[in-house]
């Protein structure tokens, strides 16, 4: 499996079309395994797979912060970002949050939200804060 592999996004950096796509498909099996054990979002976060996958592949975070809708999305992103253990590990299954934590990850999670309609003033206070960070 390459996603045990994977700690943080950089990871991805060096592989393949083809093995982002078994990426993609690992994620979502871990998905599944969590959410047929623990409960949670399935939808938001089967969805947001390869959108997920390709952001982190494209951009480079930390550095470049990413913004979810809602924070129902983050599984992806939490499974790229070195907690993949909480959705293929049964025993660590409560280790992972439902929802994007910086108590979790402060590295890469920058909001504990949960639902819509914050997503777009988020971004903007990013926006503003380096913007002032660099003056």
């Amino acid at each position: 499996m390459y996603i045990e592999k994977i700690n943080s996004p950089k990871d991805l950096k060096g592989l393949s079309v083809e093995q982002l796509n078994t990426v993609a498909d690992e994620i979502r099996a871990g998905i599944l395994n969590r959410v047929s054990q623990h409960g949670g979002h399935v939808g938001p976060n089967l969805g947001f797979t390869e959108a997920t996958v390709a952001l982190h592949y494209v951009f480079n975070a930390p550095e470049d912060k990413i913004v979810f809708d809602i924070s129902h999305q983050s599984y992806p992103h939490k499974m790229l970002t070195g907690r993949a253990e909480g959705f293929l590990d049964s025993s660590k299954i409560d280790s992972v949050s439902g929802f994007s934590s910086p108590i979790e990850s402060p590295v890469y999670d920058n909001f504990e939200i949960g639902h819509t309609s914050t997503s777009v003033s988020l971004a903007s206070g990013l926006q503003k804060a380096r913007d002032i960070m660099i003056k």
